[in-house]
């Protein structure tokens, strides 16, 4: 017998046994996978079982991501639109870091660049490093 592991209680073994964490290897077991996710959570109140069974179905999730849907990488003014969509702002929300909407507007359409100090602020604004935000200076 392994020492350091306790024996899983009924429940764990309920969890497992119904949705037995298994490599994902293509989109139907992603959906699949996502979806008993979803449904654990929507349960509302977690156990500890719960929580070490969605970490063991997160990894396989994440490791299915990384290998097969890798994320772009976008920087300079791409970002500052995806951020602006993502958040559901407005060009009008940056005026006060960028001082006027003509100035939001003309950078949005890469016709201005920012100073060191506006893109630390952009970065800290949308909680990002001011590195991502460079190729608009």
């Amino acid at each position: 017998m392994t020492t350091g592991f306790k024996t899983p209680n009924n429940y764990y073994i309920e969890l497992i046994t119904t949705f037995p964490p298994r490599p994902i290897t293509n989109e139907t077991e992603l959906i699949a996978t996502q979806n008993r996710i979803n449904s654990i959570l929507d349960k509302g109140s977690l156990t500890k079982e719960d929580r070490d069974y969605l970490k063991v179905l997160g990894m396989l999730v994440y490791e299915y991501e990384e290998e097969h849907e890798p994320i772009p990488t976008i920087r300079g003014v791409e970002l500052l639109k995806a951020l602006l969509e993502e958040s559901q702002l407005s060009p009008q929300d940056l005026v006060p870091i960028l001082d006027s909407e003509f100035i939001v507007l003309e950078v949005l359409n890469g016709k201005c660049k920012l100073s060191e100090n506006q893109i630390q602020e952009l970065a800290n604004f949308f909680h990002i490093s001011p590195s991502l935000l460079i190729d608009i200076a």
